[in-house]
């Protein structure tokens, strides 16, 4: 059965992603390392993890695996999810795929060796979320979980 797992930390659709499970009767992870307020839905669960690098990464990419769907911004972590044969999106509804993972990994890498060359500290982080990228997800989402199920059923194994 398809489950889907939000990597909360700085999340702008957790409540999107709740809305198409509730559709679809799936089950929720929001993991994270606290601060997030539970859900009553009981199909939605919060799990808090230990403050420490990465500990809600390692909690998602240890149970996530093929029929899943993962949100993340997260690139290391979006990529150990699609090796466990999971579906990845991040926040704008932009899918990672086994296809475009190394590239991403790869500009993640140039793009933080560049900031660290950067003797004035100067950046300016990433644009604004916006209403269109929020309708993005909720499309991809609904995309990504529809596949995941078909993928995740006995019929297609």
């Amino acid at each position: 059965m398809t489950r889907i797992y939000i990597d909360a930390d700085a999340c702008p659709v957790k409540e999107e992603t709740f809305r198409v499970a509730e559709r679809h009767g799936l089950e929720v992870f929001v993991v994270s390392n606290g601060g997030i307020r539970p859900n009553p839905d009981p199909k939605v669960h919060t799990v808090v993890v230990p403050d420490g690098p990465d500990a809600a990464d390692m909690w998602i990419a240890e149970r996530i695996g093929p029929g899943d769907v993962c949100v993340t911004g997260d690139i290391p972590l979006a990529a150990r999810c699609i090796e466990a044969g999971a579906r990845v999106l991040r926040h704008n509804g932009e899918a990672f795929t086994a296809a475009n993972i190394g590239h991403q990994l790869a500009m993640r890498d140039l793009m933080a060796d560049l900031r660290a060359a950067n003797p004035l500290g100067a950046g300016g982080g990433g644009r604004p979320f916006t209403k269109a990228d929020r309708s993005r997800f909720l499309d991809a989402l609904e995309r990504e979980v529809r596949a995941a199920q078909r993928a995740g059923s006995p019929a297609a194994r």
